[in-house]
């Protein structure tokens, strides 16, 4: 297999392979599977380890995909920031202190996983491999911003102009395959975690009730009686 045609399955085919799939087997699970769009908690077998690897978790990632999403939108301005040292060292300090809480947070689910017993009775094959999948995309991530101090500017500059470009469907893969294989692995990473999604208990994602964020306050009525009993 060629180095050519490797790059073009991973960063052509292979995207809009993940993309379609994650679409259509999230719209045929919610038909009909819809209850099924759950987290399918496990707290009630076992707490304390879940608790501090659910939070460091959920802390971290979403520190880190907030800043992803943001060097998405604003390209031009990350690029401007980084244009500072200082500010450059302090971007890159807060996303790596970040991604090492979400390594933390999944190595100690994965523990849990593996070390529980009441736990591990309820584990499935697809629980263990979309935490290593999650293991394998925070470690990464942490790798090349490790190996490559400027991985923010690289981000704006390269892969932002790549994955708009998939979007928009005339993908660019020439942006990404002169880079070096960590962030290359990041990415082709990061689009087999979108295609998993739908079969993998981070579906429940897709269905967060933010509503409750603007509902109005609901008023509650006891409606007692003196001297009776249910």
């Amino acid at each position: 297999m060629s180095a050519s045609f490797l790059n073009a399955f991973l960063f052509v085919g292979f995207p809009y392979l993940m993309l379609g799939l994650a679409v259509a087997v999230s719209i045929l699970r919610f038909t009909f599977r819809p209850f099924s769009y759950s987290s399918l908690s496990s707290q009630f077998l076992e707490n304390e380890q879940l608790f501090w690897g659910a939070n460091l978790w959920h802390w971290g990632i979403l520190w880190v995909l907030g800043g992803h999403l943001v060097g998405f939108l604003m390209p031009r301005t990350l690029l401007w920031w980084n244009a500072q040292p200082v500010r450059l060292f302090i971007l890159e300090t807060t996303g790596l202190v970040m991604a090492m809480l979400a390594l933390f947070g999944v190595l100690a689910l994965l523990l849990r996983r593996a070390t529980n017993a009441r736990v591990k009775a309820v584990t499935s094959r697809m629980d263990i491999a979309l935490l290593a999948l999650l293991l394998l995309q925070v470690g990464t991530g942490i790798y090349t911003a490790l190996r490559y101090p400027w991985g923010s500017s690289w981000y704006a500059a390269s892969a932002v102009p790549y994955l708009r470009s998939i979007l928009a469907f005339a993908p660019r893969a020439e942006l990404i395959t002169s880079l070096p294989w960590g962030p290359k692995l990041h990415i082709a990473a990061g689009f087999l975690m979108i295609g998993m999604i739908p079969f993998t208990r981070l579906v429940h994602f897709l269905v967060v009730p933010l509503w409750y964020l603007w509902r109005k306050p609901q008023l509650v009525v006891w409606n007692f009686r003196s001297g009776t009993r249910g």
